[in-house]
């Protein structure tokens, strides 16, 4: 090997159970996709986001019980930075035209909170909302095809692949445990999702390259030995990046507010799974693919003599 691996654990002796449990999380996550879908957020359903302060600090469940036996008693009430601050989400109404929830529900809160002020009112419809769904699923699908154009040609056909299987994994499972959990899916949950993909796909081409460096170098030509020596290799810089990582993302998730908490909460997930599926699901494939020495080999270049 090129270099000495700080650490000597089996991970392929254990890739095929590994495997099973990847299909199995990736088969229920589609099928709860299929089934129930996902809690769509008001940015893709359409809807209207009031912004209030109040005096001192505003107790949630006061301003829930102000709402109830109003129109408005379905709506989503959340922090929205300060103790002060809160936001009141409300999805579109049938009985109500959508010019008339924002000032009705600047009525109710300002006359039944005292010393709590609206101070902004913004409203998204279904319109724009099936515009940003479309689009959204449209950019996940063009940061994967990017992704695999751009691993095909620096690595071979095989890794390309693998590491686009890799991402897709995640993302599916990401969005499969928001279905289970009925998490909000919004613009911000979606932008930890983009994030994942190119979180992963940097976790991958640092084992990858390994992989292929060691392909190249050694003498040794069982794949199994290769692949895992390399893991053990690159292990030492993936619990490094992925547990610095994790530190800012707990952070967030409990001092960033209601605000940041579905993104810290996507790519809290997604990191884990994001770690996991550089080490199982990408050698897998390439097993599956029977990668061998044969694939790293740099042709010669043919010397052309000069004509008379």
């Amino acid at each position: 090997m090129s270099n000495k691996a700080p650490f000597s654990i089996n991970f392929l002796g254990i890739r095929r159970l590994f495997a099973a449990l990847s299909i199995i999380l990736v088969l229920g996550s589609i099928g709860l996709l299929a089934t129930q879908g996902l809690n769509l957020g008001m940015d893709f359903t359409g809807g209207t986001s009031v912004v209030a302060k109040g005096e001192n600090e505003v107790i949630i469940d006061d301003v829930r019980s102000a709402l109830e036996g109003t129109p408005f008693e379905e709506a989503t009430v959340v922090r929205y930075g300060s103790p002060r601050d809160i936001s009141i989400r409300v999805p579109t109404l049938n009985d109500m035209p959508a010019d008339q929830v924002g000032p009705r529900l600047t009525e109710v809160v300002e006359s039944k909170l005292p010393g709590v002020k609206v101070l902004q009112v913004e409203f998204v419809g279904p319109q724009v909302g099936d515009e940003l769904r479309d689009e959204s699923g449209l950019a996940l699908l063009m940061a994967l095809g990017l992704m695999l154009v751009y691993v095909w040609f620096r690595f071979t056909n095989k890794f390309g692949v693998a590491t686009v299987v890799a991402l897709l994994h995640d993302v599916i499972i990401v969005l499969g445990l928001f279905s289970l959990m009925r998490w909000t899916f919004d613009l911000t949950v979606l932008a930890a999702v983009l994030a994942l993909i190119g979180y992963s796909l940097n976790d991958s081409i640092v084992v990858a390259d390994r992989i292929r460096e060691n392909f190249r170098d050694t003498r040794e030509t069982d794949p199994e030995k290769i692949i895992n020596g390399s893991l053990n290799e690159t292990l030492s810089r993936t619990i490094n990046t992925s547990f610095t990582t994790l530190l800012v993302l707990i952070a967030l998730f409990f001092f960033g507010g209601e605000v940041m908490r579905a993104f810290s909460e996507a790519l809290l997930v997604g990191i884990a799974v994001g770690t996991y599926s550089s080490i199982y699901v990408v050698t897998n494939m390439l097993f599956l693919m029977k990668v061998d020495k044969q694939d790293f080999i740099i042709p010669e270049k043919k010397e052309v003599d000069d004509m008379p």
